[in-house]
């Protein structure tokens, strides 16, 4: 048999040139038993249509529908939130604000950009030395290095005596804890 006519029906129909009369034709050809293999590939195509014009919902869809929507608690619940969450978009904003701040003051102060008419100059080759004696300077670098060593040994000496007294507090209380 000839199916040149059932063809060129599909070429109009795959360029959308085809009339519904001829679209129900191609559906027609394609609801047959047999169809030649060229053509079976688009046989699942135009049955797809007709199935789907047959499905329906079942009778008790629509008890199924509101049974479901009843079910649930329509209430709607309050919230609290509390003073801090309220204000937490403002704690962040000012975070950032803070970071952009000190992130510039870094940059300002690295670049050497000038504030309050005083220049930052890193560059080495023009330093000049502030004591025309050496034993002077000396002497300056070595009272300021001592006054450093002083105060780190009072802090490590207090935190030491500190964390000692705290270990011995800390056996005291288990040890009249325990019967």
């Amino acid at each position: 048999m000839d199916y040149k006519y059932i063809e060129q029906l599909l070429e109009r129909f795959w360029n959308c040139e085809t009339t519904l009369e001829e679209e129900a034709i191609i559906r027609a050809f394609f609801a047959q038993k047999e169809i030649p293999e060229h053509l079976v590939r688009y046989k699942s195509l135009f049955q797809y249509e007709q199935t789907l014009k047959e499905a329906k919902l079942s009778d008790d869809f629509d008890k199924k529908v509101l049974a479901l929507t009843e079910e649930k608690d329509t209430a709607v619940k309050a919230r609290r939130i509390t003073y801090t969450q309220r204000l937490m978009p403002l704690y962040k904003s000012a975070a950032v604000i803070a970071m952009i701040l000190t992130l510039g003051n870094a940059a300002q102060k690295s670049v050497g950009i000038e504030t309050d008419n005083q220049v930052c100059d890193y560059n080495y080759e023009t330093y000049q030395d502030t004591y025309k004696d050496p034993e002077v300077a000396y002497n300056q670098i070595s009272s300021a290095l001592k006054l450093i060593s002083e105060s780190l040994a009072a802090d490590s000496d207090s935190v030491s005596s500190d964390s000692v007294q705290q270990d011995v507090d800390k056996n005291k209380t288990t040890a009249r804890i325990r019967p």
